[in-house]
């Protein structure tokens, strides 16, 4: 009996077993949490590894690397159906070269398949980017990319980050004016290239309509190292010697205004003074005075956000600037921070619009009106779609601190003021 009764148990418990295995599994798999969708979003630009650009561009690439690393890191956007998205890159060497440009980006969306871009670094080459932008179709975030006329050519899905060129060098009259009343002369020196003619053709109109008289207008040829045919032509007694146009050539122009010895109130030129790499040239950075459209002394914050009754979004500047700091291992400039704010802005805009659908960002971008890190974000969307109407410049001079090393702090406007300005050299 006994024998007959273990054979005849072993089978139940065994059966029981097998049918009791499934059920505690699909018990156990139905009580985990279903696994969340990942959309991969894939980010398409150019940049200027190489060429006269590669300075600038370098910078504002690790921005944006440095914005894609973290909100990666953070664990992406949750849209609210659950779906979290991610963000990789995909880019292309332009060589600084504008007939690139239009065959890369469009390489980038037909067979890198991106579904946001971002501008390269210069007005040349965005303008290049943003016909390529709108004929496929594709948001496009512009920094490092200050002209007015790309907006003013019916695009709809082009949006501008940086301060544009027709307020580029305008408040350097404002702020010599404020510095001599008496000052009436200015001699515009600048590259022959998109980016600083604009600059410079805005800067003109607004000198002469304050009452300055524009004593010499003459722009050189893109690549020029020998500016002594154009200083030479610069009238004694001018107040004020403005212009310029990108990194490598604007700081040879401010090396051989000094070694000429060049007397005049102020030198005020582009690029090239806000980067910690212009103070190289020693003596010959003194006194220059730069427009910068971010330096990490602003003092943007939820505080002033509010005062001006909009909301403060993302990180704040100091830990932009200690991220950016430990990551690279440098200061970052303000081609950093616009990288960096591009970025930003294409996740708020998703966020915004709950959705990675391009019509749902694009709604999204054209409402957009906060403050972040890098200052006011604001686009209009009537006569000039996607031109930057938020963001405003600040100036920067080089001077000498108590231990005579040269130091850069913000002159104009006054409310963002950390020095009082000084003349460039009067005797």
């Amino acid at each position: 009996m006994q024998k007959m009764k273990f054979w005849f148990l072993t089978p139940l418990i065994i059966l029981s077993l097998i049918m009791g295995g499934p059920s505690l599994a699909a018990e156990k798999k139905a009580i985990q949490p279903a696994a969340k969708a990942v959309e991969n979003v894939v980010i398409g630009f150019t940049a200027s590894q190489t060429g006269k650009f590669n300075v600038e561009s370098t910078r504002q690439i690790h921005g944006l690397s440095l914005w894609m690393d973290q909100v990666n890191a953070a664990g992406g956007i949750k849209l609210p159906e659950g779906t979290v998205v991610k963000f990789a890159a995909k880019f292309y060497d332009d060589e600084s070269k504008k007939d690139r440009v239009q065959e890369l980006y469009t390489r980038l969306i037909n067979e890198d398949k991106a579904d946001f871009l971002i501008s390269p670094y210069s007005s040349g080459l965005t303008d290049a980017a943003a016909v390529i932008a709108q004929q496929y179709k594709r948001i496009m975030i512009t920094c490092g990319a200050a002209s007015d006329s790309t907006y003013n050519k019916g695009y709809t899905l082009v949006y501008q980050t940086y301060t544009p060129a027709s307020r580029y060098l305008t408040g350097a009259i404002d702020l010599l004016a404020q510095m001599d009343p008496k000052a009436n002369q200015v001699a515009i020196v600048y590259e022959a290239a998109k980016f600083s003619t604009d600059v410079v053709n805005y800067l003109k109109d607004y000198a002469q309509k304050k009452g300055f008289q524009v004593v010499l207008f003459e722009g050189y040829d893109p690549g020029a190292t020998d500016f002594a045919p154009f200083i030479d032509k610069i009238p004694k007694g001018t107040d004020a010697i403005m212009g310029g146009g990108h990194f490598a050539d604007t700081s040879t122009f401010a090396k051989q205004l000094y070694e000429k010895g060049v007397k005049t109130k102020m030198v005020a030129l582009l690029v090239a003074p806000p980067e910690d790499q212009f103070a190289e040239l020693g003596d010959a950075a003194y006194a220059v005075i730069g427009p910068s459209q971010w330096e990490s002394s602003a003092n943007y914050n939820p505080k002033a956000a509010k005062k001006l009754g909009l909301e403060y979004y993302g990180i704040s500047v100091a830990d932009f600037t200690k991220n950016y700091k430990e990551k690279y291992k440098e200061n970052p400039t303000y081609h950093s921070a616009g990288g960096y704010v591009a970025g930003l802005l294409l996740q708020k805009a998703i966020e915004m619009a709950g959705s990675t659908d391009s019509a749902k960002v694009k709604a999204a971008l054209d409402k957009m009106n906060l403050m972040t890190f890098y200052g006011v974000i604001k686009f209009d969307t009537a006569k000039a779609h996607g031109l930057q109407v938020g963001h405003d410049m600040v100036y920067i001079q080089w001077q000498r601190d108590a231990k005579k090393k040269l130091v850069k702090r913000v002159v104009w406007p006054e409310a963002a003021a950390t020095g009082k300005p000084v003349f460039y050299r009067t005797k």
